[in-house]
């Protein structure tokens, strides 16, 4: 988010020099500086000891994909606790273990995925209201079920680590073509 007003007096921020960042929205009132924003999210690729990884449909996607579990980090938790919080509040199920698997610039929504892989023993899912379904799915299913590959998909890259991990073999993954592309744009 760019600020164009000050966040805690509505003062109209002007241009200001803050170093090597070049010209930062400034409010006079308030003396402060505001440099543009976005919102921190988790990614979570959830497995269980069969080498199932759980899908969920989500409100955001188009009918018939899935993902993985994601949300939005609280203010005061870390990416790890943010990680084990949503996989709970979303699916019922407490994590074993997370491993970090990086971090992914999400340009539609300008948020900063933060990618993981946790485990958590097989188990019926106490799914929140904010999901319509999940399952199981074998690892070899799961690229059929999610959307198409494209520049800067976090989810597909974290599958790929899961599988490299896991030293399971890579299935066959859909590339998004330029005509799915603007569908989904359109959205």
């Amino acid at each position: 988010m760019h600020y164009k007003f000050c966040p805690e007096c509505g003062t109209k921020l002007v241009p200001r020099i803050a170093g090597d960042d070049g010209e930062v929205p400034f409010c006079t009132k308030c003396e402060k500086l505001w440099f543009d924003s976005f919102s921190d999210c988790v990614l979570v690729l959830v497995y269980n000891e069969l080498d199932e990884v759980v899908l969920s449909s989500q409100w955001y996607l188009p009918e018939g994909y899935a993902s993985f579990t994601t949300g939005f980090m609280k203010p005061g938790e870390t990416a790890e606790e943010a990680a084990a919080r949503e996989v709970k509040e979303e699916l019922g199920l407490t994590l074993q273990s997370v491993e970090y698997a990086g971090t992914y610039w999400f340009d539609y929504n300008s948020q900063l995925m933060h990618g993981f892989i946790g485990y958590a023993d097989k188990a019926p899912f106490l799914l929140s209201s904010e999901i319509p379904s999940a399952q199981w799915v074998p690892a070899a299913e799961v690229p059929s079920g999610m959307l198409p590959d494209f520049p800067g998909n976090a989810a597909m890259t974290v599958f790929r680590q899961y599988i490299a991990h896991r030293g399971l073999p890579l299935p066959p993954i859909p590339e998004m073509t330029p005509e799915q592309r603007q569908q989904l744009l359109k959205k």
